[in-house]
């Protein structure tokens, strides 16, 4: 089986082309909203345009593990509009590796459910993309698209730079504490991770069963809306309330510190209310509440995998070991602890239904050492609530994403609030 369909290329003016959403190939498609508003030859023109985008600029990027296009298996509103999917989800006959070496070479053994119905759908499955191993820590070997000497996150790394690069209108990635909604904020792009089991991960390797969440990047929130319609998902009406935000912020680096203070700035300037909450105790004890989630349901999601290739596995092997040690009684109390902060956090809701924070602490950091901090997420993702990360203005900063929550199963006005966000800033 040929590992890549693409080996050269650099950052040439095809992505700088895809960036600003000018012709680059046979089509000018550049947003999912453009691909839901085209027919049936310019989607047809699009995936071309994709795969020539993918051959310029991969080679510098390496966003994918594999391409190659399978067919639709039916018809719907995605036909034709490609998509890339993370590699940790089964795809017969094509890459499914973990993004681990030890699984170099393995092909997938079934589809996984996200995929099939995509397929069904009528999208159009690009190929796979790199994922740090085992949805962990392991950084693959995936660059920034906005700057190739920096990290695009993780573990979501090749969904998030294939969308910000412009190779694909959408991607599929998961997350157990800030796989998407980090690397959406690295590489400037949106990222939306609806609650906890609203997606079936049916063929999807789990790493932490209560807090896996599948999601999705697309270039701006009003894609993401379009799709989520286009998914036959329920999108709500436009609402006016008041939103929250964390007083006094966690430990931020500067820039995100003063990016986050100028969007609530420019927020209440266009007569949006956003109250002040203080939410740092609980945070932080979110944040180590799901570590302990994720090391001890990870462990004995793995045990087996160690035993069977030791330290092989890199960094898993790691938190398969302190895993173990975890007792069940330290995992229980985790578990109240989420519980318990997740009925407070439905009170909070209830004055303010959508609340703001940091999609990260700050932008993606230098080298590909580290896939970034995970703690502006993780809460969040502990608690199971939606969340979604808006792009904010930065100049010719890196990019930094401004995160927006809501209660539990409240798709929908998350959002909306999203696109409404998203407008007030300067973005779609």
């Amino acid at each position: 089986m040929p590992r890549r369909t693409l080996l050269t290329g650099g950052l040439t003016a095809a992505l700088a082309a895809a960036a600003r959403g000018q012709k680059t190939g046979d089509a000018t498609l550049r947003t999912l909203s453009d691909w839901l508003r085209a027919g049936p030859k310019a989607r047809q023109g699009g995936v071309e345009a994709c795969l020539e985008r993918i051959r310029a600029t991969d080679g510098s990027i390496h966003a994918w593990v594999q391409v190659a296009p399978q067919a639709a298996t039916g018809m719907g509103k995605l036909a034709g509009i490609p998509f890339g999917a993370k590699d940790n989800m089964e795809t017969p006959g094509l890459s499914t590796e973990y993004g681990s070496p030890v699984y170099k070479g393995r092909t997938g053994s079934g589809e996984a459910a996200i995929i099939r119905d995509l397929r069904s759908r009528g999208a159009v499955l690009l190929g796979k993309t790199h994922m740090a191993a085992f949805a962990y820590s392991d950084p693959p070997p995936t660059r920034n698209p906005r700057n190739v000497e920096h990290t695009p996150g993780g573990s979501s790394s090749g969904s998030a730079a294939a969308v910000a690069a412009g190779m694909v209108p959408l991607a599929l990635g998961t997350q157990t504490m800030g796989s998407v909604l980090r690397p959406a904020s690295f590489c400037g792009v949106t990222g939306f991770k609806p609650t906890h089991g609203w997606f079936s991960l049916d063929g999807v390797l789990p790493l932490s069963a209560s807090l896996d969440t599948l999601g999705l990047f697309t270039q701006t929130p009003a894609d993401m809306l379009g799709l989520w319609q286009a998914l036959d998902r329920p999108i709500g009406r436009e609402e006016a309330f008041a939103f929250g935000a964390p007083d006094p912020l966690p430990k931020l680096e500067p820039e995100m510190a003063a990016a986050f203070q100028s969007a609530l700035s420019a927020l209440r300037r266009a007569g949006v209310a956003v109250r002040p909450l203080d939410l740092a105790a609980m945070l932080s004890q979110m944040a180590e509440a799901g570590r302990t989630v994720m090391f001890y349901e990870g462990a004995r999601i793995h045990r087996e995998r160690y035993e069977q290739y030791g330290d092989r596995l890199g960094q898993l092997a790691a938190l398969v070991r302190d895993g173990l040690e975890m007792s069940t009684a330290r995992y229980d109390e985790a578990r109240r602890l989420i519980d318990q902060s997740r009925a407070r956090m439905l009170e909070l809701y209830k004055a303010t239904p959508v609340i703001l924070a940091p999609a990260a602490t700050g932008p993606a950091p230098m080298g590909l050492a580290s896939t970034g901090d995970s703690r502006m997420n993780s809460p969040w993702t502990a608690m199971g609530t939606p969340a979604i990360s808006v792009p904010m203005p930065v100049g010719s900063g890196l990019p930094l994403g401004l995160q927006l929550t809501a209660a539990v199963g409240q798709e929908a006005r998350v959002l909306r609030a999203a696109v409404r966000v998203g407008r007030i800033l300067g973005g779609a």
